[in-house]
């Protein structure tokens, strides 16, 4: 369970780096326990962040793509090579089947450059997979006449 101040803190953090001119990143509030930031992609229109304080880290995650319902094995084939290589954000799924771009940071060290690091990767991620997951998912519905 995270701590009042653990939670104080990562809301002045997210806040007050949202409010920096520089980043291109709209606030979108604090639901059930986690806050959320929105960013702009050019893969698809926006990707919401979600950042949750734990006991020791700072859960950060992004919708990804819904679960799969065709080429189960290529998608997760994909995700799992892309994950060699990926740091500090790796493609997950949940219980659903949907997939996640997510991250995890040491409560401790979370500051701007933390956000910075983890809002870049995440950013990365989903324009580097969304596109060849949806090609991969979709792969042999295109009709021919």
């Amino acid at each position: 369970m995270a701590t009042s101040a653990a939670a104080d803190h990562l809301v002045a953090v997210l806040s007050s780096w949202v409010a920096d001119a520089e980043n291109d990143a709209e606030w979108t509030g604090i639901h059930e326990g986690k806050v959320g930031l929105r960013i702009a992609q050019r893969a698809r229109d926006y990707t919401t962040i979600w950042f949750e304080v734990g006991q020791r880290t700072v859960g950060v995650e992004a919708f990804l793509v819904s679960a799969p319902q065709e080429n189960r094995v290529a998608v997760y084939e994909y995700c799992l090579n892309r994950n060699r290589t990926s740091w500090p954000a790796y493609i997950g799924r949940d219980r659903q089947g949907d997939l996640y771009v997510m991250a995890r940071h040491p409560v401790t060290e979370f500051d701007a450059k933390a956000i910075e690091d983890l809002v870049g990767a995440i950013y990365e991620t989903v324009e580097l997979a969304f596109p060849t997951l949806l090609q991969i998912a979709y792969r042999g519905r295109e009709k021919s006449y």
